[in-house]
């Protein structure tokens, strides 16, 4: 399982020379690769660009860009402008968005969210190739090309839990990328899912990339109270909710990573046994708690690279 970290506003604002800090900071510790979501603040292409262009060789990715607000052609291409700003090290995390915002915030529909992530796919995947399109279909028109000098096609992760969204994860995307969910969902519900899907689709096994909020501590009860406070809104959005009522878990507070050293290398260890191929840990805390959990993380990251002679690797099977 190789280990990331999460970086921007899922860490608290930062500025452009913060998201760089950041960002240098993951790669001069060994870790694998770095994500931005996308929230109110930084738009998670343009950061991962800016702080991207700034420290080389470690992988970006969005965990992740929404699509309803943003056309297929808009997104290919900004996608692609950041693949040739960083080298074509762009991981494509998208979602379907939560509903109520798409629906209060943008007065867009969004019923049906499989079908219209289905016809998004099969127009951003070409797109994202440099293939011309022209598709007037029920959801979507989109005509026309997207080219971008050096960028190559990013692979592309598709938020899902629900069974229609991770069949089309496993048969269209390249694997998924979950958020707030905890080892048994994992384990029993979207590893299984998607890995079926994949291979009745004759695709590689799919990508699992997991992130959640982490707290190398030694008050395990405090932190997950402050948790609760901080992020108990999440708990109630119906995309979330759901994702909690799989784990049997009250709220954000019980799917979280926290403890001391020795609890929190137990807490990875299940999620490489659930089958998470790769995970991105969200620091929480005050910045001297942050740097704690991320020493702790990046030392877990080195001592397992050692072993198994692999870039941020965590207990490789």
């Amino acid at each position: 399982m190789r280990i990331g970290l999460a970086v921007g506003d899922l860490r608290g604002p930062a500025t452009a020379e913060e998201l760089a800090r950041q960002v240098r900071s993951a790669a001069e510790r060994g870790l694998s690769s770095v994500w931005a979501s996308q929230a109110f603040g930084w738009d998670a292409l343009t950061a991962l660009a800016v702080a991207g262009v700034q420290v080389p060789q470690i992988e970006l990715g969005t965990a992740v860009v929404p699509v309803p607000q943003r056309h297929p052609l808009v997104l290919a291409g900004q996608a692609l402008s950041v693949q040739a700003a960083t080298g074509n090290r762009l991981t494509l995390g998208i979602g379907a968005g939560i509903s109520m915002m798409v629906t209060d915030m943008y007065g867009l529909p969004a019923d049906r969210p499989a079908a219209r992530m289905r016809e998004y796919l099969s127009i951003l995947r070409p797109l994202l190739r440099g293939e011309a399109v022209s598709h007037q279909g029920e959801t979507l028109t989109a005509v026309g090309q997207v080219g971008v000098a050096t960028a190559t096609p990013p692979p592309v992760l598709l938020a899902a839990l629900a069974p229609a969204m991770l069949r089309l994860a496993g048969e269209l995307a390249d694997g998924t990328v979950t958020w707030m969910t905890g080892p048994r969902t994992l384990a029993d519900h979207i590893v299984p899912s998607i890995t079926k899907a994949a291979e009745a689709a004759g695709r590689p096994s799919p990508r699992l990339v997991a992130g959640l909020l982490v707290s190398v501590t030694d008050d395990e009860h405090g932190v997950r109270g402050r948790i609760a406070e901080q992020f108990g809104l999440a708990g109630q959005v119906p995309e979330y909710r759901a994702v909690l009522d799989r784990e049997r878990a009250a709220g954000p507070q019980d799917v979280v990573i926290a403890g001391d050293e020795t609890q929190v290398e137990r807490q990875l260890r299940r999620l490489r046994d659930a089958g998470v191929t790769d995970f991105f840990a969200a620091p929480f805390g005050s910045p001297a708690e942050q740097d704690r959990t991320i020493e702790v993380i990046a030392a877990l990251a080195r001592t397992t690279r050692s072993r198994h002679g692999r870039r941020g690797t965590y207990g490789a099977r």
